[in-house]
């Protein structure tokens, strides 16, 4: 939003919404607010086999612990941003980890493996309205010519938040007791309530658009597409998926019709548009898969203990962290194209290394050197994945582009965990399990039955993989050149 000043044009957005002096409390609010997504769902991996033991849940129910957050957030993260518009950023914004951290009160105090799928969903909910509001907050509040310091910290600190996620969870796990993980949703309480605070006592709604509409009706097509298709693998019937697929068929037919659609599907006629997204549901889908049974594996499995095992999650985090920065320029400087293709074959050598490791059952000199090569992949990848998508497509749609792109890897997430998950139980069933994968037993043959069974889901995420890079080396266009050949 500008006002004309004489001959010049002044941007008021800033200052409507916060005051130049107050600005850091917003970034303190949107760093607590991403902390509070990314804790939960790195943290939860680590929880998952104290969380089954403690509600008696199966296989399929620590799936959708996992997939009943995912699904929502998947479907909804782009009607959430647009609530912003609607409502008034701030509003939206507080209203978001309000309603994530009310459902993580739900989520401790679970008492059965449905009572805690619910409270997942809510928290789902939330996060599709809190995860794209940490940003936005952000952009509000900074001029332009400040905002890249501010996201560099806010990328800085949610990196650091992603690493001691788990050895939080670890600590707790480690000593508070079987039902400690119940603190791992618990602890979000203070930190939510403090950055609504922050949010609330220091800025302003004055910028909102009252003639903006919320899709929810395709975000609700969106959500029973995706719930259909998981639950289909799940589950193990063909009947689901044929029915999701009709769904998404309604879905790409409703939002083609409507005035202000949750998604431009003419998009996804954009040659290196459709490649990219392609590519980055493939890989997250393999990605989010190993981050959710690696840890079963190794707790369940192995009987490794939950703190050391969370140090699973830290050379990846401290890749990301350093070398991030430094892909972006190089993506400026040689196109995206070479270094996502490049990124994603690494990825998939740490996930054959995985698959080795865990036979091996070797952790410091197998498990984490995988996990840092699967970390250094991610850092070839992240930046320039982000730049390929902006890329793509006219300017005037970036931000589109980049909803779009953060949805697709949110659903990955959730086909990723659904699918592979088949996987992982037939392996481990064709390995002589008598249990469930995942699950603690002393069931003789059951950890060797595990490891088969990650063995299956490493292996195919490596695959994902290797399909990624080819989709972006073959169906990437002139865009992925360097600049300095243009």
């Amino acid at each position: 939003m500008t006002r004309q000043t004489g001959a010049s044009q002044e941007t008021v957005v800033p200052v409507s919404f916060v005051a130049a002096d107050k600005r850091h409390f917003v970034l303190i609010a949107a760093i607590l607010a991403s902390a509070l997504g990314f804790i939960d769902g790195s943290v939860l991996a680590i929880a998952l086999p104290a969380i089954r033991e403690s509600l008696s849940a199966g296989l399929a129910e620590a799936q959708w612990i996992y997939n009943g957050y995912m699904l929502m957030l998947s479907g909804f993260i782009l009607a959430g941003g647009a609530l912003g518009d609607k409502l008034g950023l701030g509003r939206s914004f507080a209203g978001g980890i309000a309603f994530f951290v009310a459902a993580s009160v739900f989520c401790a105090l679970a008492q059965t493996p449905d009572q805690m799928i619910a409270a997942r969903v809510a928290q789902g909910l939330g996060a599709a309205v809190m995860v794209p509001g940490s940003l936005a907050a952000i952009s509000r509040a900074y001029p332009r010519g400040e905002r890249g310091a501010a996201i560099g910290l806010w990328a800085a600190s949610s990196s650091l938040t992603t690493a001691l996620g788990p050895m939080l969870g670890g600590m707790f796990l480690s000593f508070g007791g079987p039902e400690a993980w119940r603190m791992i949703f618990a602890i979000n309480l203070p930190l939510g309530a403090l950055a609504i605070w922050l949010i609330v006592a220091n800025t302003r709604d004055a910028a909102t658009d009252p003639a903006q509409k919320i899709d929810f009706a395709g975000a609700a097509l969106a959500s029973l597409a995706f719930f259909l298709i998981a639950f289909a693998f799940t589950q193990k019937t063909a009947g689901y998926g044929v029915a999701g697929l009709g769904v998404l068929a309604a879905f790409v037919w409703y939002e083609r019709r409507i005035e202000q659609p949750m998604v431009d599907i003419g998009l996804f006629a954009l040659r290196d548009f459709s490649s990219v997204n392609l590519a980055t549901l493939f890989l997250w889908m393999g990605f989010q898969g190993v981050l959710f049974y690696l840890p079963m594996t190794l707790i369940a499995g192995w009987g490794q203990d939950a703190l050391l095992t969370a140090l699973t999650f830290a050379p990846m985090s401290v890749m990301i962290a350093l070398l991030s920065p430094k892909m972006g320029k190089q993506a400026d400087r040689w196109g995206p194209r070479p270094l996502i293709a490049a990124g994603a074959l690494v990825i998939a050598a740490g996930f054959v290394g995985l698959s080795f490791a865990v036979a091996l059952k070797t952790f410091w000199f197998g498990v984490l050197p995988s996990t840092a090569l699967v970390g250094f992949g991610l850092a070839l990848v992240v930046a320039p994945l982000t730049t390929a998508v902006v890329n793509s497509v006219p300017d005037a749609q970036a931000g589109t582009a980049s909803g779009v792109n953060n949805a697709a890897a949110r659903v990955a997430g959730l086909m990723g965990v659904a699918s592979l998950g088949v996987l992982a139980q037939a392996g481990y069933v064709a390995s002589g399990g008598l249990e469930s994968f995942g699950a603690f037993s002393e069931t003789e043959g059951h950890g060797a039955a595990m490891i088969s069974g990650f063995q299956a889901v490493a292996l195919a995420s490596a695959a994902f993989a290797l399909l990624s890079a080819a989709i972006i080396w073959l169906g990437m266009g002139a865009q992925a050149s360097s600049s300095a050949s243009q």
